[in-house]
């Protein structure tokens, strides 16, 4: 005669297979997190940065949890997806998806600026030592149409905000890949 395993066998056996499923999923759709550093001196102060993001991501697209610090709080930064040519600040990074988005409907970017931060949509002030943590949408096709990792390299950003456009020095790449 066979043994029929007890109800709480049977449920130890259920809970393992669920927690066993749960750990499968939830590694498989965490992204590691690769970071990008750089020093740079503006005026008499030497800044450095660090800038963390995952190293990939759904080509359709999901918001990523991005992280700086180092930053100089007097100027402001877009956080963000785009297009990179060559290395961090020698050209600005653009396009970047969702373009010039000041009204946050897109959340594919975020302004990070003690003035004005918070008082916009996709805007937020520095924390203590000028670091940050932001979410953005990322997804593989810019809005111009061209495909990351296909037509163009691209790489979650941060760069130096409008009031300040054409400063390089706060130009840090995470080149990111789709999947």
């Amino acid at each position: 005669m066979r043994a029929v395993p007890s109800a709480r066998t049977a449920a130890r056996a259920g809970l393992a297979v669920l927690a066993s499923a749960a750990l499968t999923l939830g590694l498989a759709s965490s992204a590691s997190a690769a970071t990008s550093t750089r020093t740079v001196t503006d005026g008499t102060t030497t800044y450095n940065l660090s800038l963390a993001a995952p190293d990939s991501a759904s080509a359709s697209g999901q918001v990523v949890t991005v992280t700086g610090s180092g930053y100089n709080t007097g100027q402001g930064v877009y956080v963000g997806l785009c297009a990179v040519d060559g290395a961090q600040g020698a050209n600005k990074p653009t396009p970047c998806l969702g373009g010039q988005d000041e009204s946050g409907a897109t959340g594919a970017s975020h302004w990070v600026n003690d003035t004005f931060g918070g008082l916009f949509a996709n805007s937020s002030k520095f924390a203590a030592g000028g670091s940050f943590s932001v979410q953005i949408f990322v997804k593989a096709t810019l809005d111009d149409g061209r495909v990351c990792g296909e037509d163009v390299d691209c790489a979650v950003v941060t760069r130096a905000d409008h009031l300040d456009s054409g400063d390089r020095k706060y130009d840090v790449h995470v080149p990111i890949d789709f999947q």
